[in-house]
């Protein structure tokens, strides 16, 4: 590999590659934002359920 065309054309098949790679890269991004919102919302479900019962305590 002599170039950076050549590196990002990885023999005709760079597109794939590369867009694998991408995907790859987005389906991991978007599983961290659900599990940090899913966190989220778990916490302030049981904050929720905490402040109920501590009012008819």
């Amino acid at each position: 590999m002599n170039s950076l065309g050549e590196l990002l054309a990885m023999g005709g098949y760079g597109l794939y590659v590369w867009g694998s790679l991408g995907m790859c890269a987005a389906v991991v991004v978007a599983e961290l934002m659900v599990i940090r919102l899913r966190r989220r919302l778990l916490a302030q479900e049981v904050g929720d359920e905490r402040a109920t019962e501590e009012t008819t305590a």
